[in-house]
């Protein structure tokens, strides 16, 4: 399991920017040392745990990029047209060819093996082929022209896949390419996640008139299974001081991380602050951001502990800010910054300076073709419905204090978060 010293996440000031807990968080977290090996169909989302070096060119051997003529561009005359007799037919997967002749073409297809003593290919397009079978050739091209040399993508022995890469398909694709069946990673993330809260009852359970049916744990441990964690699902921990804290020590020594929902703000039942503080040391309950002020973050025998706010939009803003890096860092990922894509604003907003705040916002492309983003015409971080019918966030920083309609402005979409 990772093993935290109490001191490690430290910070002295009274409410903690998004820039200095990721920052914070990249710097202090120990990445978990263990490895699998896994089929390669199964990396996908996994973090590579050791260097690929390509165990062969990419690709293996020169080869043709089109289909057309293969040719030597000695034979090729740049101000007239070349008349040229055509040998041989080599096709995609064709043994080697014997050397073309002086003076000669061969028919050719994208993939084949360019034959020995040819280097430059003519598009079928750009050529004719008169009454005697000759190929007509235009003047101009250039030598090597739709020629894919050996090695061009990936020399042999360079490093085609870097550890810390979370893999996606385009990885897997290349570790195909190089034959490979198999891909070492890190083993899975495992993460401990409860809701707290007298006021929730689980989906499928009865629920009393006073309650709520609880969403956010589903919300959690469905965006950590995009981030490939292994998942335990304490359930709705109560309003318990002596239980919670109890709880939290228990599963400390099983996981890698522990994520809670609901409790840590100032409330008389808001038990999370203190049951940390009680069992081992809380580092940071308030962030500079909205939604999601009340965030805490504390060590229990050496295991993070991240707890998030309950209203389910605040949860899901400080997930993405807080508990994304924290799993990337333990599993030893390289970073993955966010990067607000720019857009024009199609609405009027007034914020408080000194935090950063996230609109939830739907795209749309305006006459003049650029995209606009349209903020959500309801406020409250407890409408799970802002969510569903929006496209993505609106990051406002925190020098800005106003919005107004054609101003420029950072939006990530849901798709890039995790």
């Amino acid at each position: 399991m990772a093993q935290l010293s109490d001191d490690c996440f430290a910070f002295g000031g009274p409410m903690m920017s998004v820039d200095d807990a990721v920052g914070l968080i990249a710097t202090s977290v120990s990445a978990v040392t263990d490895t699998e090996t896994v089929l390669l169909l199964d990396s996908d989302g996994r973090v590579l745990a050791r260097n690929v070096t390509a165990p062969l060119p990419l690709p293996p051997f020169t080869n043709s990029a089109v289909d057309g003529y293969a040719v030597r561009s000695e034979d090729i005359t740049k101000t007239t047209e070349n008349i040229l007799p055509v040998v041989g037919r080599i096709q995609a997967g064709a043994a080697a060819y014997e050397p073309l002749k002086a003076g000669h073409a061969a028919r050719i297809f994208t993939g084949a093996p360019i034959p020995p003593g040819a280097d430059t290919v003519f598009m079928q397009e750009d050529v004719r082929i008169d009454p005697s079978g000759k190929v007509v050739l235009p003047p101009g091209l250039r030598p090597g022209a739709n020629v894919r040399p050996a090695g061009e993508d990936i020399p042999q022995g360079e490093i085609g896949l870097r550890a810390g890469q979370r893999l996606s398909p385009q990885h897997v694709a290349l570790a195909a390419a190089f034959g490979l069946t198999r891909l070492k990673v890190v083993r899975r993330i495992r993460v401990a996640v409860f809701s707290t809260g007298n006021e929730l009852a689980a989906p499928g359970e009865a629920r009393a008139g006073a309650q709520l049916f609880d969403s956010n744990r589903f919300m959690l441990m469905a965006m950590l299974r995009r981030l490939g964690c292994e998942i335990t699902d304490l359930g709705i921990v109560r309003d318990d001081l002596t239980s919670l804290a109890g709880g939290l020590k228990k599963v400390a020594g099983e996981c890698d991380l522990i994520l809670t929902t609901g409790g840590v703000s100032t409330g008389e039942e808001d038990h999370v602050k203190a049951a940390v503080e009680r069992i081992g040391t809380l580092v940071m309950w308030r962030m500079a951001i909205k939604p999601g002020r009340p965030v805490a973050m504390g060590i229990i025998g050496g295991t993070p502990l991240i707890g998030l706010p309950g209203n389910p939009v605040a949860s899901f803003v400080t997930f993405v800010h807080v508990v994304r890096p924290t799993v990337l860092a333990l599993s030893g990922a390289l970073p993955e910054p966010l990067m607000p894509m720019p857009v024009r604003a199609a609405f009027t907003y007034k914020k408080k300076p000194g935090r950063r705040e996230y609109v939830r916002a739907s795209l749309r492309k305006a006459d003049d073709g650029k995209l606009e983003a349209i903020k959500f015409p309801r406020e409250g971080a407890g409408l799970l419905s802002s969510l569903v019918e929006t496209d993505g966030l609106v990051e406002l920083g925190e020098t800005i204090s106003r919005v107004e309609p054609g101003q420029g402005v950072g939006f990530l979409p849901y798709a890039s978060l995790l």
